[in-house]
């Protein structure tokens, strides 16, 4: 049955929920490895040998956020000790440095903070924080804002989820981060972050992205207390975002990045109920390789994290359908708040050492996976 499935797959055929939900309940060590070179092989075939990585910037802007997920030690409220709200100065300075650094991108996510709307409407403050980047280096790509922020702006402002997004686009966002998408099941929602959006509206809001021309990432929130039929779920509904996406010309999903759990000073209830600080490289790797044959033929960028997985671990994961290794990142807070081994910068000297010990190409790229730089 594995057999056939793989050689399904491997045939350029779309596996069906029930035939990934098989392949993520293997437990036999040999088939496992069967699964694994089936997605490295997919992988050669539907992005090469090359491995890629961008030279970017994490820009976290705040860490004041009226929401309480379970499984964030990032956010604050406005009165606590290490809350914090960087201005327009600072802004520019974290830009500026990034440039000098090499940077071709600029990620900005923070946490949903009300105060935004206390000195202008809530889209003028996040459209500020690009045009104050753009105004000084308007080559620089800019990607930010996950769907729970845009949710929050038309809520905020009172209007509508198109509205917010082209008045982002228009401001210079370039790209959007498919984050807070956690894990897309309502029920699993409901206890990890019961304040976020559904399911649902986290799909119109990455369509409407798209429709509007605007690429997307996307992302999975993994290994806490999700079962293997909710993830297969998880990623068809990205399949079919990407597959509505091409109907239309359109460009759609750019990557698929797996987030396994960190939960090390997360809030104790989850950490609890989970049993792991750390994320369980075993369990990780084996969904990577079978969202790569899940999603691939969509999809066909995948990458690991580093700061969540290690060096070591976003290497191995490259043995295991990963065609890219993430970007240097600079500076990162949310995951490494949460107590994640990996670090929070990345220098190229190190990413390209790390790759080189696979003795496999590498070569930078921009934020749309456009080659830049070839070893």
């Amino acid at each position: 049955m594995i057999d056939a499935i793989l050689d399904k797959a491997e045939s350029g055929l779309d596996l069906s929920v029930d035939e990934g939900v098989l392949l993520l309940k293997q437990t036999d060590v040999d088939v496992i490895e069967k699964i694994r070179q089936s997605s490295d092989r997919l992988r050669q075939k539907q992005a090469g040998e090359t491995v890629t990585y961008v030279i970017n910037r994490n820009i976290n802007y705040t860490n004041i956020c009226e929401q309480h997920c379970s499984f964030c030690a990032f956010r604050r409220d406005e009165s606590d000790e290490g809350s914090y709200w960087l201005d327009w100065s600072q802004i520019l300075e974290k830009a500026t440095d990034a440039v000098r650094r090499g940077a071709t991108e600029i990620c900005m996510q923070g946490g949903l903070n009300p105060t935004a709307k206390v000195q202008e409407s809530s889209l003028k403050y996040y459209q500020k924080l690009v045009e104050t980047i753009k105004s000084e280096f308007p080559e620089l790509h800019i990607h930010a804002f996950s769907p729970q922020e845009v949710q929050f702006i038309a809520r905020e402002d009172r209007s509508t989820i198109a509205e917010v997004i082209v008045g982002l686009r228009d401001a210079g966002v370039d790209s959007m981060p498919g984050t807070a998408a956690e894990v897309l099941d309502n029920q699993v929602r409901k206890i990890l972050c019961p304040e976020k959006i559904d399911a649902e509206t986290w799909i119109e809001i990455v369509q409407t992205t798209h429709q509007q021309g605007i690429p997307t990432t996307s992302t999975m929130l993994s290994g806490h207390i999700e079962t293997s039929e909710q993830q297969i779920q998880h990623l068809e509904k990205l399949r079919s975002i990407q597959q509505s996406a091409q109907q239309l010309g359109l460009t759609g999903i750019t990557e698929f990045i797996l987030l396994p759990f960190v939960g090390k000073e997360a809030p104790k209830p989850l950490r609890r109920r989970v049993g792991h600080d750390q994320p369980i490289l075993a369990d990780a790797l084996l969904l990577t390789a079978v969202a790569r044959i899940f999603l691939g033929n969509w999809i066909p960028n995948h990458q690991p994290s580093w700061v969540k997985l290690g060096l070591a671990g976003a290497v191995e994961a490259l043995r295991w359908g990963c065609n890219d290794i993430g970007g240097t990142l600079m500076e990162e807070h949310i995951t490494t708040m949460a107590g994640a081994i990996g670090g929070t910068c990345m220098e190229v000297e190190t990413l390209q050492t790390a790759i080189r010990s696979l003795d496999r190409p590498y070569a930078q790229r921009d934020t749309l996976y456009r080659l830049l730089v070839c070893a």
